[in-house]
């Protein structure tokens, strides 16, 4: 669990992935996403697809920042050659932490064998990157969610996310299954598709064991803290 009261506005920034993410987004937008994904002193700024790796890997050159692509978005229905394929051009373009979409389909039609293999393929392409997947909660049941949670934790992969943030956020209830399902793995929580109020929510998420939050809106959401604070949400920091 996050200890807010140990963090300044700096320190969490690491517990947020900047994203840009527009089908229209051109190469100026995502080139000043990264310098508020460094400004802001977040852990990656992410974007739709390896095309702009090698403009994300120059601007954030010399940086903490991670280059985050995305990974058979948004739908997630490529077979698994392909995420594979898309998984390795992104790591040599530059990508050092992917999120990859699970074929929700497949998943409903409880081809577990077929996604566990798609899984440790990705994991595998993916080499030294950091791995996550987008499981797409909104389309999901409780049940469904523990069982993609089981099968991401099962193939090794880094991060179990809620969702892309093209449709339905998550909602409280479904992140503690997630929290709860991966509690004993070494599997982490990230919650994306955070709806309005954004501040509120993402750190509502972050109180309930996510660790990471994905967002369009990171600037709004960091900037909020004293406001947190204020009212009692977040505890106010003590230095040590």
């Amino acid at each position: 669990m996050i200890d807010f009261s140990k963090l300044t506005k700096k320190d969490l920034g690491k517990y947020f992935d900047y994203s840009v993410l527009p089908k229209d987004t051109t190469e100026e937008e995502i080139r000043q996403g990264c310098r508020t994904a460094i400004e802001y002193n977040c852990q990656a700024f992410c974007f739709s697809s390896s095309y702009w790796a090698p403009v994300v890997a120059e601007e954030l050159k010399g940086t903490d920042v991670l280059v985050g692509a995305a990974i058979g978005f948004p739908f997630g229905q490529q077979s698994s050659a392909v995420k594979a394929f898309e998984t390795e051009e992104a790591v040599r373009m530059g990508a050092t932490v992917l999120d990859n979409c699970m074929n929700v389909g497949a998943l409903k039609d409880k081809k577990y064998d077929e996604i566990l293999q798609e899984f440790k393929e990705y994991k595998e392409a993916a080499g030294p990157a950091i791995t996550k997947m987008i499981i797409e909660t909104a389309f999901l049941t409780d049940e469904e969610i523990a069982t993609a949670c089981k099968l991401v934790a099962e193939a090794g992969i880094d991060w179990a996310k809620s969702s892309s943030g093209q449709y339905q956020g998550p909602t409280l209830e479904q992140v503690l299954i997630m929290v709860d399902t991966l509690k004993d793995t070494d599997t982490k929580v990230k919650v994306s598709g955070v709806k309005f109020p954004r501040p509120q929510n993402a750190y509502t998420f972050l109180m309930a064991g996510a660790e990471l939050i994905g967002s369009r809106a990171v600037p709004e959401i960091i900037d909020s803290l004293d406001t947190m604070r204020k009212i009692g949400m977040i505890p106010e920091y003590k230095a040590d």
